[in-house]
């Protein structure tokens, strides 16, 4: 088969059966590889390795390994109970420690020697309290099994909550969660999709394109071998939200060829080269927007950036390569299920009622839109692991919540010193534990019998807090990991390590200090990232459109969207998790620009056959269903995070995102026309009609070329095709004995029948 001298679009249409297999071995690859990839769920390893924590980190690793924390709460135990079922939890394997009164009160001694008062932060009431330390970290497979084991040994009389049994029941979660949301979300979009289709097939050609896509990133994200659980639980659902349009696009396309009475291949041919541009520009403004995440030193923000860039380019390559070649297979099933719209296609009304309130919409923006600017980063913000625990509702929650309010608050920090002078480290760690928010700080030094060398001791009890190079102490407040009080506390204690060792490098560890790196990076991110996603959407605007203004134009609605999307956590009072709010500013930019593209692209083309009011009238009727199609379609997707996830950082990010596009969908409806008009002496070219018409009628004027056979090459499909006309022949001839027969006995059947209904 010679193909030389054929475009691009002539290779798509004619190896279209090559493009199916390709994909289908690239399918079942992605299937396999995408259990293979790991999912992180510890904010933390994501700080750059200049960062305080990260450098703590790694000697942690390096020294103690960074240890998982776990609470115990035992109720309606005696104390020797309790002490029973401390022993067992320190003896499961992946359990460092278990931090409870028997370190220095004698359990086993009278009770009228045991001061009550000075143990009632660890039984009170006949419940006991527990820290566990383990081994690894809490997202380790080791930790998960410790965490297990003791809900086991506990029972119905314990409760467990902290961060490692948090993230041993995060994973199931999540999964099971977003698994409903997405058969949610495509039960929706169907149905969307069959309001504003007219073939009940068309909804499943779209999501089977795009359901491909969606294992072909999945799968792909091997190259990464780790990707964080943010990425991993709103990476499908957004890009099934942000690719529906690149499909309906080409569809559509070709439906409109077709009715103008072109051959399939042509109308294919035609309808790739007509929606390239649009398809194009769609998909490149939401890649820049996606890409520019990357730019962030937090790592979660390169790790979503590439993964949802990488999605949209795969949804692209799918819908160019892939989805020709579907389409032209069931071209016939499509024509046999066509059904009545169920949607009016006369959009005039709403483009009226549009163009009246474009004033009134115009001045409402103009007064509010610098208020939101200002109160955008003026809400309550989350930064650290807080965000990634289980949220009000869930059995994790309700346990840690028992806990607070029966023995309060437990935060667990670690401080590295170096490992010079137990009696620097004793007077440290006794001055810690004096603070009055502080439960206990815990040291090698502090414990140690006066007079008995460390060398005695067993190594593999010295070595949870002495390692070669370091010491640790464990100091326990009493706080929630990520508030202002916390942060005071973190301070006050660095403070006071810094002043017992002046000239040497010292860390402190844990979720607070953690979560003080994460704002001190990705606060300054923010302004980073934005000015950057803006950059690049309006870059492939100018390109686009051949303009420096209309990027500009297109941009007003959507980042006027945007302030007012992120200053709603402020003005509702809500708590928000300032990742979220990065993310959703380059995700609502790129995915949403695409609604502005399309009704500018509209109001250019009526404007060079009417005036500046029919053509703003005319570019909201035409761009209204599509529009409100693809913002309907990801509101469902991001509302359906927001009610179906019980994880704050998911469900945060999926209510910005789909509000973000609501008030994206409305603004282009009712801004953007205006905007239009005010700057239509500037955007508006002469000759704009004329190029428009002079490029259609290229892609008409281009026939699509099919192979050239050779002579045995056309040999070979005439024998095939001699095997497959003798095959159905024979076929037909069983077929037509199998009915000859058949009738034959029919009548007999009858007859005996009739005999046997005689009367004897």
């Amino acid at each position: 088969m010679k193909l030389k001298g054929h475009s691009p679009v002539d290779l798509i249409i004619n190896n279209r059966k090559r493009i199916e297999k390709v994909f289908a071995v690239l399918f079942v690859l992605s299937l396999l590889f995408a259990p293979m990839v790991g999912v992180n769920y510890d904010l933390t390893e994501y700080l750059p390795d200049s960062s305080p924590s990260a450098q703590a980190l790694d000697i942690m690793e390096q020294e103690f390994t960074y240890p998982g924390m776990g609470r115990v709460m035992l109720q309606d135990v005696t104390l020797y109970e309790a002490k029973a079922i401390k022993d067992r939890i320190a003896d499961v394997d992946g359990v460092d420690m278990v931090m409870w009164c028997d370190t220095t009160t004698n359990i086993y001694g009278s009770s009228t020697f045991i001061d009550y008062d000075n143990i009632e932060d660890y039984y009170k009431d006949n419940c006991a309290y527990m820290d566990v330390i383990f081994v690894e970290k809490d997202s380790s497979d080791r930790t998960h099994a410790a965490v297990r084991e003791i809900e086991q040994i506990v029972g119905d009389r314990g409760l467990l909550a902290g961060s490692a049994v948090s993230d041993t029941s995060l994973g199931p979660t999540i999964n099971a969660e977003v698994a409903r949301v997405m058969v949610l979300a495509v039960i929706i979009i169907f149905l969307i999709l069959t309001l504003t289709t007219t073939s009940w097939f068309e909804p499943v050609l779209f999501l089977s394109v795009l359901g491909i896509a969606i294992v072909l990133n999945m799968g792909s994200n091997i190259i990464f071998g780790e990707i964080s659980f943010l990425t991993n639980a709103v990476g499908a659902v957004l890009q099934l939200a942000c690719s529906m349009d690149y499909s309906i696009f080409l569809l559509h396309a070709f439906t409109e060829e077709k009715a103008n009475g072109v051959q399939p291949e042509q109308a294919m041919a035609n309808a790739l080269r007509t929606a390239f541009s649009s398809i194009g520009a769609s998909g490149a403004t939401t890649i820049v927007g996606f890409l520019a995440l990357a730019l962030m030193r937090f790592g979660i923000g390169p790790d979503m950036g590439f993964v949802l860039a990488k999605g949209i380019f795969l949804s692209l390559v799918t819908v160019l390569l892939l989805m020709p070649a579907l389409i032209l297979r069931f071209q016939n099933v499509v024509a046999k299920t066509q059904h009545r719209p169920f949607i009016p296609k006369h959009w005039r009304p709403f483009g009226t009622f549009a163009y009246k309130l474009r004033w009134p919409v115009i001045a409402l923006v103009l007064v509010i839109i610098v208020p939101c600017y200002v109160a955008q980063g003026m809400a309550d913000f989350t930064y650290g692991n807080e965000a990634v625990s289980d949220s009000e509702g869930t059995a994790v929650y309700e346990a840690e919540q028992q806990m607070n309010e029966k023995f309060g608050q437990s935060n667990m920090m670690l401080a590295l010193v170096p490992l010079d002078s137990n009696i620097t480290e004793k007077a440290m760690s006794e001055e810690l534990g004096d603070l009055p928010y502080v439960k206990y700080a815990l040291g090698l030094a502090s414990v140690l019998p006066e007079g008995v060398p460390e060398e005695f001791l067993p190594s593999d009890l010295t070595g949870m807090l002495h390692g070669e190079n370091w010491a640790r102490v464990i100091v326990n407040v009493r706080s929630a990991g990520e508030s202002d009080a916390a942060f005071a506390y973190a301070d006050e204690i660095r403070a006071i390590i810094e002043r017992y060792y002046p000239d040497e490098q010292t860390y402190l560890v844990g979720v607070t200090p953690s979560t003080q790196d994460i704002k001190d990076i990705i606060v300054p991110d923010n302004n980073r990232v934005n000015l950057v996603s803006l950059l690049g959407v309006a870059l492939v605007v100018a390109i686009t459109y051949k303009s420096l203004l209309l990027p500009l134009v297109v941009l007003i609605p959507i980042e006027a969207a945007v302030f007012i999307n992120t200053a709603m956590p402020y003005i509702y009072g809500q708590r928000t998790m300032f990742l979220g709010f990065i993310i959703v500013s380059c995700i609502q930019l790129g995915a949403t620009i695409d609604y502005s593209i399309l009704l500018t692209g509209n109001y250019l083309d009526a404007r060079a056959q009417a005036d500046k009011k029919e053509a703003a009238i005319r570019a909201v009727a035409t761009s209204a269903e599509s529009i409100l199609t693809s913002g309907m379609i990801l509101m469902t997707v991001a509302y359906g995070l927001y009610f179906m996830t019980s994880i704050e950082a998911v469900s945060g990010l999926g209510q910005l995102i789909g509000r973000g596009a609501l008030i994206s969908m409305t603004l282009v409806l009712f801004l953007l026309p205006g905007c239009l008009m005010l700057f239509d002496r500037w955007i508006v070219r002469a000759d704009y009609a004329q190029k428009k018409h002079e490029k259609m009628n290229r892609i008409h004027n281009t026939k699509i070329r099919l192979p050239v056979l050779s002579a045995l090459h056309q040999q070979r499909m005439q024998l095939r095709e001699h095997k497959r006309a003798y095959r159905r022949a024979r076929a037909q001839v069983w077929r037509d004995r199998l009915k000859r027969l058949t009738h034959r006995a029919g009548p007999d059947d009858n007859t005996k029948e009739g005999k046997d209904d005689e009367p004897k």
